[in-house]
């Protein structure tokens, strides 16, 4: 079975984390220091905070905005529920837009018309590894939280995504563009990282504001900054499987490959738009070694029960991610294109 998603993990990788383990020092520590210092830079903002994970990354970062009870956050219905999870974790109601079938992240104008007084933040996912341009929502005068989870390394304009927003945050789980394993960080300006980095940890306070045990862990750290090292290598092979993909899929029928956007796009994801209904094709895919998924499990708003968000259900219904991560070798991405070629004249 080729996996849809394999950690790119090395022997330089553990040698890393043993060196840690070895040292005695296992929790948050100068190993987390040091990997919010280069994040700092390779991510040209002003300051960093490593975190547990990416959905404790959008805690924090929801909660340095002050977002709470009585406000609302909107966010893209066509994403993960770890943005629902985080909104409704600080009290606040989120609010769902629909997706843009053009960059399959969320509408600027869907956002818009959604807007009320109560308004608080706005989520703006950067969709499976292409940097969106950001102008039309901060041109909506409410903050932006950029959720980079997978486009970690893209740039839009020749700045690194994450660098325009309120703040933004990072996942590093185990199959993101760099792992610790578990783990994200919250990226932005230096007085609300340092709400960010207050709030990760509750112990010895004088006080009791609302505090949690969301830090990131030395032996992480260790393999976040080993991975980081290796983070250009990492884009350029998924680049290149891109490129692979879309000459080997041009000629086939019913089935509409993402084009080439140079240094927006990292290719955490490599999805295709099919004309044919997608459960057939799985099956196909799945009974020839493959394993393929579409790229968001279902959309929010139908875990709710609600519709109105025709854009996104349509991308449910079409779109197809395919295996695509470092460790791809060429003959896989030959044997999935193939695979899915014939699965769509079948």
């Amino acid at each position: 079975m080729i996996p849809h998603s394999r950690p790119t993990v090395s022997a330089e990788d553990a040698e890393c984390v043993a060196r840690v383990v070895r040292s005695g020092h296992l929790a948050q520590g100068a190993e987390v220091e040091g990997f919010e210092r280069e994040l700092t830079a390779r991510l040209g903002v002003p300051a960093v905070a490593a975190v547990s994970s990416g959905s404790a990354a959008l805690e924090l970062a929801l909660r340095a905005l002050d977002v709470g009870p009585g406000t609302e956050v909107v966010v893209p219905t066509y994403a993960c529920d770890a943005l629902h999870h985080a909104v409704t974790r600080c009290g606040a109601t989120p609010v769902l837009a629909d997706a843009d079938p053009a960059t399959l992240g969320p509408s600027a104008q869907d956002v818009a018309r959604r807007l009320t007084r109560r308004a608080r933040a706005v989520v703006v996912v950067h969709p499976f590894g292409l940097a969106l341009d950001l102008d039309q929502f901060l041109a909506l005068g409410v903050p932006v939280v950029e959720d980079c989870a997978q486009a970690l390394g893209a740039r839009v304009a020749g700045r690194p995504v994450g660098s325009r927003g309120a703040l933004a945050v990072y996942s590093f789980y185990a199959t993101k563009l760099l792992t610790t394993g578990e783990g994200g960080a919250v990226a932005g300006d230096a007085a609300r990282v340092a709400r960010v980095r207050d709030a990760r940890d509750y112990d010895e306070r004088e006080d009791l504001a609302p505090r949690f045990n969301f830090k990131l862990t030395d032996i992480q750290a260790a393999l976040g900054r080993s991975q980081l090292g290796r983070l250009d290598a990492f884009i350029a092979r998924r680049r290149a499987i891109a490129a692979r993909y879309r000459a080997r899929l041009s000629a086939a029928a019913g089935c509409r490959p993402p084009g080439d956007t140079g240094e927006r796009h990292v290719f955490h994801r490599f999805v295709v738009t099919v004309e044919r209904p997608l459960g057939p094709v799985l099956d196909r895919l799945t009974r020839g070694g493959i394993a393929a998924r579409r790229p968001v499990f279902r959309p929010i708003h139908r875990a709710l029960g609600v519709g109105g968000y025709p854009e996104a259900d349509r991308l449910w219904t079409h779109c197809l991610s395919l295996p695509c991560y470092p460790s791809l070798t060429d003959a896989e991405v030959d044997a999935v294109g193939t695979a899915l070629a014939e699965a769509l004249r079948g």
